[in-house]
């Protein structure tokens, strides 16, 4: 008896009036908005200038939806253009269907160009947006779930996806939920590399490159559970390959760049620490106003004060005169009686 499950949409599209709302391209889209944010937080507090990140993003972001097309249409292609099936349905992207090693690849191709453009380092605006894509792929995998797709073997686990569907071969039943196993994968992907990037500080490509491992050694258990057709070579799956191959390819990147270009960049966008000191000398500028101000400021105190001593200091000195002629006065008055008491005598 099936205790639980999570439920498929019955459809993956609602339409607003004659504009078609899907649900697979609203977690694409949600997920670049968030590779985006994130990225641009980590660009800024590497001393990159805000806006970076977007302007290249408006690049990749194309050219990583084409290549993930390409790479899905291309190791897939009997679903367009076998027997019975209309090739048109290549160009529809909607519908699912990207493959993430064509879309990383295509999308760096992408990014390339936007940093030239920009002059920043390819590698450090990797290592910036690195967890942001990985949250992407995390947020855009919920759209299989939208279009009741690439889910795993039979299961009655609580969890389970339950897929109602009958087109293209899809037998109703519950099944494992790779696309959520792949989305809370690929969220402790991305907290694993920003953990990492704090604590070793990882520079010229090396935060991407361990975004790439962890997510290919991910992929590659997930990929074997998958039932829908795909390519086989030696028993694996095409998917399992490539995960393994590019896995390889990151880690030996990781020691090799790590012993070539140790620590990380010390500017990742030139005239962005420019603008830092020009806007330091404006603030030692002010901080240095403020001071003699301060300065001005106790030079009038200390002259109150002093004119305050004089005042007090002048009413004893007009006492000590006024003792003083009392004195002599009395002393002539002496003289005067005397005088008078030697002419009695005389």
């Amino acid at each position: 008896m099936e205790l639980a499950f999570i439920p498929s949409p019955s459809r993956g599209v609602l339409h607003l009036g004659p504009i078609p709302l899907r649900g697979y391209a609203f977690c694409i889209i949600i997920g670049v908005f968030v590779a985006v944010w994130l990225g641009n937080r980590r660009w800024i507090a590497r001393g990159g200038r805000p806006g970076t990140v977007a302007d290249i993003a408006v690049w990749a972001v194309p050219f990583g939806l084409i290549g993930g097309r390409l790479y899905h249409v291309i190791t897939d292609y009997q679903l367009y253009f076998s027997e019975g099936r209309d090739w048109v349905d290549a160009f529809k992207i909607w519908e699912g269907g990207l493959g993430i090693w064509g879309a990383i690849a295509f999308g760096a191709v992408g990014a390339w160009i936007g940093a030239r453009r920009r002059g920043v380092p390819m590698p450090a605006y990797a290592d910036a947006v690195a967890p942001g894509i990985a949250l992407a792929q995390a947020i855009g995998r919920w759209g299989n779930w939208f279009n009741q797709e690439l889910y795993g073997k039979a299961t009655d686990l609580p969890w389970a996806v339950e897929i109602t569907s009958t087109a293209d071969g899809r037998v109703p039943g519950t099944y494992h939920p790779t696309f959520l196993y792949e989305s809370l994968w690929c969220i402790g992907v991305a907290l694993l590399v920003i953990w990492a990037d704090r604590r070793f500080k990882l520079g010229h490509g090396r935060a991407f490159a361990l975004y790439v491992a962890a997510y290919c050694a991910g992929r590659f258990w997930i990929e074997y559970m998958r039932v829908d057709d795909a390519h086989h070579i030696l028993g694996l799956r095409l998917n399992n390959w490539t995960a393994l191959f590019v896995f390889l390819l990151a880690v030996l990147y990781i020691v090799l760049s790590a012993r070539m270009r140790p620590g990380r960049e010390a500017v990742v966008e030139p005239g962005a620490d420019t603008a830092a000191g020009d806007t330091g000398s404006a603030a030692d500028k002010d901080a240095k106003g403020a001071k003699g101000s301060e300065n001005d400021a106790d030079a009038a105190d200390a002259a109150e004060k002093t004119d305050a001593s004089g005042a007090t200091e002048d009413p004893s000195d007009a006492d000590e005169a006024d003792a003083a002629d009392d004195a002599k006065d009395a002393k002539d008055a002496e003289g005067v009686t005397n005088g008078a008491d030697s002419a009695k005598k005389g």
